[in-house]
């Protein structure tokens, strides 16, 4: 028997990408922290653009801030903004708590920062100028992780990057299925199509949900970029090195709406328990898929499968009548037939 959740399970809600004002945010870092731990986060991650700054001075007992930075590859040199032309962002999230160091530095790119703090910071990886094809951008990652990162792809849909370039890249732990500031751009940043791309391919990433939030809407606004996509961080308590290790070993889910309560498998059955839902379904393909719902429309909140054998990989969604979601990553039959 495997459980991934349990009744007693932790859960902790975590934003794992953010802005704030030393970006383009329009809140301080202690503006966000105010928020999000108000409207019930443990865990926030500000990742401004190029801009590594250590925030757990913000920490308490009951919230955690990680550090880390969204890094970027564009084909302008200079980083010039085409919102016509494809370009990369990757979510960089230290081990360290203290490690704030660049990947690539170049100065087009570092333009938030103050130049003469972004020359004090560790530099890693070969330095600038950026440049936008996969090779450079694979050796990127590879001296993100080397440099104690854990690097995640973020909004695959608004970055406009060719489908193969994106299935390309090694190394990511996790790629952004849910990201709330793209969904108020492009109305469709929903990446579970390219998710099950990865599994065919046997890239068994995990997935994770993030507001992306700059706030330049207020709160409550239609367009407001805050609250609306999130990561239910399954650690073994709100501590940095605890929050790591459950983001490595891929104790999450991503969700903008409900909570899994139980996800236990027992040699091919697998139970399933959470919050009122109207649908439930286990996928081992697009074509390959499990459901359990009422046919009088009534919401659920349980649901029992048996995966036959030659099932290459499952995953959860529980789906909500008003349009919610929580996806879980792919289980492997190693794990889904203990």
């Amino acid at each position: 028997m495997f459980s991934f959740i349990t009744p007693d399970t932790k859960q902790y809600r975590a934003n794992l990408h953010s802005h704030s004002t030393l970006s383009d945010g329009r809140l301080t870092p202690e503006e966000l922290v105010k928020a999000y731990r108000e409207a019930g986060y443990s865990i926030l991650a500000i990742t401004d653009h190029e801009a590594p700054y250590d925030h757990t001075d913000l920490s308490t007992p009951e919230f955690l801030l990680l550090t880390g930075y969204e890094a970027y590859i564009r084909p302008s040199h200079t980083c010039a903004y085409d919102p016509y032309k494809a370009e990369v962002h990757l979510n960089l999230l230290a081990k360290d708590p203290h490690n704030v160091g660049i990947v690539g530095y170049d100065p087009h790119f570092c333009k938030y920062m103050p130049q003469e703090l972004a020359q004090q910071r560790p530099h890693l990886g070969e330095l600038g100028p950026r440049r936008y094809y996969q090779a450079y951008i694979q050796e990127f990652i590879d001296d993100a992780i080397l440099g104690g990162y854990l690097v995640a792809y973020n909004h695959p849909c608004w970055s406009m990057e060719a489908e193969e370039a994106v299935l390309s890249y090694e190394g990511c732990y996790s790629v952004e299925v849910f990201n709330t500031g793209s969904q108020c751009i492009n109305g469709y940043e929903s990446n579970m199509a390219l998710y099950d791309k990865f599994l065919r391919r046997g890239k068994f990433l995990y997935l994770h949900g993030a507001d992306d939030n700059h706030n330049h809407k207020p709160f409550g606004d239609l367009l407001c970029d805050s609250f609306g996509a999130w990561t239910q961080v399954l650690a073994k308590d709100l501590t940095y090195a605890s929050v790591i290790e459950a983001l490595e070993k891929g104790w999450f889910y991503a969700s903008t709406g409900p909570t899994i309560t139980n996800l236990t498998f027992a040699g091919g059955h697998v139970t399933l328990d959470c919050t009122p839902a109207q649908r439930i379904i286990a996928h081992s393909s697009p074509k390959k898929t499990w459901n359990v719902y009422n046919p009088d429309g009534s919401p659920l909140t349980h649901a029992e499968f048996d995966l036959p054998e030659g099932t290459p990989y499952v995953y959860f969604s529980v789906l909500t009548a008003d349009g919610k979601a929580a996806h879980t990553h792919a289980f492997r039959p190693e794990e889904f037939r203990k």
